[in-house]
């Protein structure tokens, strides 16, 4: 089990890696022109398609889930309209985005606001970028049925091209071109399309026929959509409760003044990079507890999330004492403000303590994703946010200043990962029953959608 697990774990993990690497890059080529603006541009841009593409996150979570149960079962046919039914809903939503977009710029404008100057080049660069949505929300759906399909190195290998392209086109039409930040946009353009290129190869390759038509009667038949899209409405509802808690937090952060907004924001780094590392884990768990249910064999459920919780404990342990030792020499690589650096040493401990109390609530996210639990998942978050994050900021907010934001944050983490704990039992542990009708549907799908080798090779 703990092959089965690092298999999926580790490139899920050399992925993440290569995210804010790209960040990285694209302010570094902005930051070397002349005008300050270019960099508040890709900032601001940035952030309106972060907003944008987090909400559409579901696509990704709920096509692993169902992927990964149609693979434990050996469901080929069903393997392959989930795919097809992601992608159809991947491009009506970016349908709907290139049709909005005018509305989305005009609102995200009004909402973050920014120099004049800045906000005309934003807006230029949320126009071009605009048009990566249906290349970036087809990736979601690929990525994510890849992962359910227990295939881990095809997602890394698509966001290796997509960043190492990225990066490319930055130098050229930045640096060699100067085409200011509008460059950053058109490089985030073309490499995403790239991305999606050499992922439909990569299907087509590994899985021969995924993607010949099926009916469209069978893409719209409506209990399975009703299904598809009350997993995706819970799930969206959850990751909604999620930006809440983030956006606040920096939001009532800046209350505070600039000084302790920059201390709460490289804290916050700790954080993410954490998250990076868990992140592997919990893909993991997306895939494993997927295809363990769509066998039906609780034994396997079982030792998988015992494995993963030992991962889990194992990872988090090294990053809090490296907080806990190395804290301060972290934070001197952030920032050299001799200020912040000072404002920030009492809110340390609270650093030190994350790893430990948050890897419960990202390893169980990947538990209940991966079990189409999403009903689980979207209560505890909710409970989470609204009883136990905003109420505890609110009552020690004046006797505890900055420090009640952490006090909040941590507490948010610990109940999110002892509600889904407590609840596991009912909606993790306990196997749906299958009716005869949809024994019997199932069988029909595979005599009438039978491939050349597809069942062989959907399961390697």
């Amino acid at each position: 089990m703990h092959r089965k697990i690092l298999r999926l774990a580790i490139p899920n993990i050399i992925s993440n890696i290569t995210v804010p690497l790209l960040g990285l890059v694209d302010l570094a080529v902005v930051g070397h022109l002349d005008g300050i603006w270019y960099i508040g541009a890709v900032a601001l841009g940035g952030t309106i398609f972060n907003f944008v593409y987090w909400s559409f996150g579901f696509l990704r979570m709920s096509t692993s889930g169902l992927a990964a149960q149609r693979y434990g079962a050996g469901d080929t046919a069903g393997a392959r309209e989930v795919l097809q039914r992601a992608l159809f809903t991947a491009l009506a939503a970016a349908a709907l985005i290139l049709l909005l977009q005018v509305p989305i710029d005009r609102i995200s404008f009004l909402l973050l606001e920014g120099p004049e100057k800045t906000e005309h080049f934003a807006s230029r660069y949320f126009f071009i970028r605009v048009w990566a949505a249906p290349a970036t929300l087809m990736l979601y759906a690929l990525n994510g049925w890849f992962l359910g399909m227990q295939n881990a190195r095809y997602p890394m290998i698509v966001t290796l091209v997509i960043n190492l392209l990225n990066i490319l086109f930055d130098l050229l039409f930045v640096l060699g071109l100067q085409m200011t930040s509008d460059g950053v946009a058109l490089g985030t353009l073309l490499a995403n399309y790239a991305g999606l290129a050499t992922a439909l190869w990569l299907l087509h390759r590994r899985y021969p026929g995924t993607l010949r038509p099926l009916p469209l009667s069978r893409l719209l038949h409506a209990p399975a959509l009703r299904a598809f899209f009350h997993i995706n409405l819970d799930i969206f509802l959850r990751t909604l409760c999620l930006i809440l808690v983030f956006t606040f937090f920096t939001a009532r952060s800046a209350v505070f003044g600039d000084t302790l907004l920059a201390v709460n924001t490289l804290l916050l780094q700790f954080f993410t990079f954490f998250a990076f590392f868990l992140d592997g884990f919990a893909y993991a768990a997306e895939a494993l507890t997927g295809r363990f249910m769509g066998a039906r064999n609780i034994r396997f459920l079982r030792h998988s999330v015992r494995d993963l919780f030992l991962w889990g404990t194992f990872l988090s342990i090294p990053f809090s004492l490296a907080y806990l030792l190395g804290g301060n020499a972290l934070l001197g690589l952030l920032t050299d403000n001799a200020g912040v650096l000072e404002a920030a040493r009492p809110y340390l401990p609270w650093v030190v303590a994350i790893p430990l109390i948050s890897f419960p609530a990202f390893l169980w996210d990947g538990i209940y994703i991966g079990a189409t639990s999403s009903r689980g998942m979207r209560n505890t978050m909710i409970f989470s946010t609204l009883v136990v994050f905003f109420p505890v900021w609110y009552f020690t907010r004046h006797a505890l200043g900055n420090h009640s934001l952490w006090l909040a944050l941590i507490l948010f983490l610990i109940s999110r990962g002892l509600t889904m704990a407590l609840l596991a039992k009912r909606y993790i542990f306990t196997l749906p029953k299958t009716s005869h009708h949809a024994h019997h549907q199932r069988d029909r799908d595979r005599r009438t959608d039978r491939e050349g080798a597809g069942s062989r090779q959907l399961s390697q």
